[in-house]
């Protein structure tokens, strides 16, 4: 793999990533890189870069982002986010992938994009629903500030520098393991 490609790959993992915090975050925050001659897109996603693509990405971005921030309405936009992560990350990994086979371009995309996605969307939603239980709700709308800055500086951090985009992912990842492993139930022994 050249380095152009390997770049391309951080760049989608990031922002498969940050799909997992926002939907649309990463979308937008691509849009706009397209737009700008930041990133070059698969050629059968360059339609991202379009003024008409920024400004429905940029819509949804702002209707996704204050939902959030309403209190059992954010647990509603988790139950229909959860797949649709996965759906952004494999769009966000597949549209920056030049150059590759499909079969090799898709497999990275589904595996990689719409696999950290949907991780870090689980955890995020496991977050938000504990947050609701044990707080009523009431610091729903800090954890949404939480994940809206993740997803932000995730995205922005992918387009500027994908390599420590992929760090960054990591370091998510790996808190993400840690807290579920807290959170799951210890067997007594089996039997």
């Amino acid at each position: 793999m050249s380095g152009e490609t390997m770049l391309s790959v951080f760049l989608g993992i990031g922002l498969a990533a940050s799909a997992g915090f926002r939907v649309f975050v990463p979308l937008f925050a691509l849009s706009l890189a397209s737009y700008a001659g930041l990133w070059e897109l698969n050629e059968n996603w360059e339609w991202m870069g379009s003024l008409t693509a920024i400004v429905i990405t940029g819509v949804a971005t702002l209707a996704e982002v204050f939902g959030y921030f309403i209190p059992w309405i954010d647990n509603l936009l988790d139950s229909l986010a959860i797949p649709l992560a996965a759906l952004a990350g494999t769009a966000v990994m597949v549209s920056t992938l030049t150059g590759m086979d499909p079969v090799i371009t898709w497999t990275l995309a589904i595996i990689a994009g719409g696999g950290t996605a949907s991780v870090i969307k689980g955890a995020a939603a496991g977050t938000r629903l504990t947050s609701t239980v044990s707080t009523g709700g009431i610091a729903n709308p800090a954890v949404s500030a939480v994940e809206t800055a993740a997803a932000t500086t995730i995205s922005l951090v992918s387009i500027l520098a994908p390599v420590l985009a992929t760090l960054l992912v990591i370091v998510v990842l790996a808190f993400v393991f840690r807290i579920y492993r807290k959170l799951r139930p210890e067997r007594r022994g089996s039997r």
